[in-house]
């Protein structure tokens, strides 16, 4: 009877740590990008910008609930056109970013519906500037992250929403959106303050 007690015991243990094991996925998609840019009294949001996004994430999955950390590599920026001036310019960023979401998942008969949010903090890797000037020439110029002014700073952090459905294959179709909270501009003394926003439609897979 001890010998059946303790292999019981056993099965529960290791099934109780099976159960904690996480899943990982990758995920990718696009993203469309803007920024809330403000001025003095002046505000205004920019046109959106087409950029990408791919990343990699965990799943820590507690009966219906579960914590998601992702890596993701991450596009953001913005286009700025004004009525009555002359020329544009489409801004392009892109980040490495981390994401924690605490995810609700619902099961459905095809797999199951979720949805989640949490924070995140990115680092700025790269951006590029294009666009025409008001004679109709191209320009193009390299955004620069650091703390001088004219440059973007290097992290940005906010809030991160997501969505979507999990299908029992593995196959996973979502949307997210990055709420910016805080100020990516160095540009302060004349209260100009710039914010990202993203909305991005994925595909991924959970193995």
């Amino acid at each position: 009877m001890k010998k059946i007690l303790l292999l019981l015991c056993c099965a529960f243990a290791a099934s109780t740590a099976f159960a904690q094991l996480p899943t990982f996925g990758i995920r990718g998609g696009v993203n469309f990008a803007k920024l809330s840019a403000s001025s003095g009294n002046l505000s205004l949001s920019t046109g959106s910008t087409t950029t990408f996004a791919a990343g990699v994430f965990a799943d820590f999955k507690v009966g219906a609930v579960s914590i998601q950390p992702a890596l993701n590599y991450t596009g953001k920026g913005g286009n700025f056109s004004f009525e009555g001036i002359d020329g544009e310019a489409d801004f392009k960023t892109y980040y490495l970013q981390v994401p924690v979401n605490i995810v609700y998942h619902i099961p459905a008969v095809i797999g199951n519906v979720y949805f989640g949010a949490g924070p995140y903090v990115g680092m700025g890797l790269s951006g590029k500037a294009k666009g025409t000037d008001a004679d109709g020439n191209s320009v193009s110029e390299d955004i620069e992250f650091g703390s001088e002014p004219g440059m973007l700073k290097k992290t940005d952090f906010g809030l991160n929403g997501i969505a979507g459905v999990e299908f029992k294959g593995g196959l996973i179709l979502g949307i997210n959106y990055d709420l910016g909270l805080s100020n990516i501009s160095n540009d302060t003394s004349d209260g100009e303050s710039l914010k990202n926003r993203v909305f991005g439609v994925s595909v991924g897979f959970k193995f």
